[in-house]
């Protein structure tokens, strides 16, 4: 996805704002927003949206488990089994 493609002047978002409502969700790319030569805003489909909201969170667990695996904080899975049975017994 090239977003300079998609990059057009807060006047083009005043002028087609219905318009770019319904393209965003057919084109799945989102579109930046300029004002006064500078990329102010970017719009997106709330799909698309949710999809990076969802990646995000998937790295942030990957990073996350990445540090505890470097701090030595890892657990087996036997280990991680046991630790959330004990719990659930003593709830």
């Amino acid at each position: 996805m090239k977003l300079s493609t998609q990059v057009k002047p807060v006047s083009f978002l005043k002028a087609h704002a219905s318009e770019i409502v319904r393209t965003l969700g057919d084109r799945g790319e989102p579109l930046v927003i300029t004002q006064n030569g500078e990329a102010k805003v970017v719009l997106q489909d709330i799909d698309s949206f949710e999809t990076t909201q969802d990646t995000m969170a998937l790295l942030k667990i990957l990073a996350l488990g990445n540090r505890q695996i470097e701090a030595g904080q890892e657990e087996s899975a036997a280990e991680a089994i046991a630790r959330l049975r004990e719990r659930k017994r003593n709830r």
